[in-house]
């Protein structure tokens, strides 16, 4: 991507009110005016908040929110440029009930406060193989603190990946700490039962990785 072309972006997601970019240290300091308040705020309404973490483009965001419009949507992730096209969706679309905030993933109890969101979703989350990166890797056990503390008593994660590695290691870190499964299926796409917003909304680099026949991975669970 050119460097004007990325400018260009940044300068129109800054135009858009539902595009949210702290800065790091107004996020660190404790005082980000959103935190706790996304609902009352933003959406103006009670309806379940609902994160997808790592959104890139934000094509599950923006597609969630169509198809649950009684629910309220954040697609988070580090690069603006990125997300620019669910954004800018969300505008010419006139959607209400879908954001985006720019903020790194470790940050998340920082932007967000105690028992403020109902369900999570991870997709395609770079799995972090090598070992020297598992601090990095989404669904190590500091991140599920992270989530813990935001998510409501009831709350849910979701994650969907092609990842056989992540799908392994996510799986078993969850029986191993006693969490709960509440659905796990290593390949969607050849196995019934899973739910219609993992089969009907595809990313873009989904839709590659299906056309490589690489197996969609999905677990559904709720932190302990």
């Amino acid at each position: 991507m050119g460097s004007k072309n990325k400018q260009k972006r940044f300068n129109e997601n800054a135009t858009f009110p539902h595009v949210f970019q702290p800065t790091r240290e107004e996020i660190v300091s404790g005082t980000y005016k959103m935190k706790g308040n996304w609902n009352k705020t933003f959406f103006k309404n009670d309806n379940p908040l609902v994160l997808e973490l790592g959104c890139g483009k934000g094509e599950y965001s923006v597609a969630l929110g169509k198809k649950f419009p009684n629910k309220n949507f954040i697609g988070i992730d580090l690069k603006g440029a990125r997300f620019f096209f669910g954004a800018k969706e969300v505008d010419t679309e006139k959607m209400e009930n879908v954001a985006f905030l720019r903020a790194q993933i470790e940050l998340i109890d920082q932007v967000f406060a105690e028992n403020e969101v109902d369900e999570i979703w991870i997709t395609f989350p770079d799995p972090q193989i090598k070992y020297k990166r598992t601090k990095h890797r989404m669904t190590n056990e500091a991140f599920l603190a992270r989530y813990k503390t935001i998510l409501k008593e009831n709350g849910t994660v979701n994650l969907k990946t092609d990842s056989e590695f992540m799908h392994g290691y996510t799986l078993g870190l969850l029986h191993g700490s006693g969490h709960d499964v509440l659905y796990a299926n290593h390949d969607i796409y050849r196995q019934e039962g899973a739910p219609e917003e993992v089969l009907k909304i595809q990313t873009y680099y989904e839709s590659q990785y299906l056309a490589e026949d690489k197996a969609i991975t999905f677990i559904k669970f709720k932190i302990k």
